[in-house]
């Protein structure tokens, strides 16, 4: 296995990258990966990419620039995550889930694919969370919502429903209420 790591870059000793019988993963330049990370084949990863450690990255998964992927992180596949997205400590992120860019994942988001699991063979849809989007932690996404353009979803909320662009999600199951001043605008995730 010969995967592409960009110049500039560090991976410390015991990451895996090219993990699978696909295409070689490709990484960008200056890439910070630590121990315990493990990058699967068919993976594109853009420049400044950073992860903390034991991050579980599956096959068929394209990441932008500028992303951070916090300890003990699990992207399961097929996903698309933009550029400028920071996703914290302990976030699961099923398979066919899509982030836009400028997107905030608090620690411990679960976000989930499966509508009836293991009752029924439905399709396997993961959330959508588009551009300049903060999810708070603890928060979960249920299979299919869309969480709109500068939406927030506050801390520990059940999303069951779509949120709205530049809304405020909050609760079990969340209700959508305006967006207070202070949250409005996009999100500045600069490194």
């Amino acid at each position: 296995m010969s995967a592409e790591v960009g110049v500039e870059s560090h991976v410390d000793d015991g990451v895996t990258i090219g993990y699978g019988d696909g295409d070689d993963p490709v990484i960008g330049d200056r890439a910070r990966i630590r121990a315990g990370t493990i990058v699967y084949d068919d993976v594109t990863i853009g420049d400044d990419f950073v992860t903390g450690h034991n991050v579980l990255v599956r096959e068929h998964t394209a990441i932008g620039d500028q992303v951070l992927l916090g300890t003990e992180t699990v992207v399961d596949g097929t996903t698309t995550i933009g550029s400028r997205v920071s996703i914290q400590t302990n976030v699961y992120i099923p398979t066919n889930t899509r982030i836009g860019d400028d997107v905030f994942v608090g620690p411990g988001v679960v976000m989930t694919n499966d509508p009836y699991p293991v009752r029924t063979d439905a399709e396997l849809v993961g959330p959508i969370i588009e551009n300049h989007a903060s999810i708070g932690a603890n928060a979960t996404l249920l299979p299919g919502v869309t969480v709109g353009e500068g939406a927030f979803v506050a801390a520990g909320a059940l999303v069951v429903n779509d949120v709205p662009p530049r809304t405020l999600a909050v609760g079990v199951p969340a209700v959508h209420r305006d967006l207070p001043e202070q949250l409005r605008g996009e999100n500045r995730i600069r490194r």
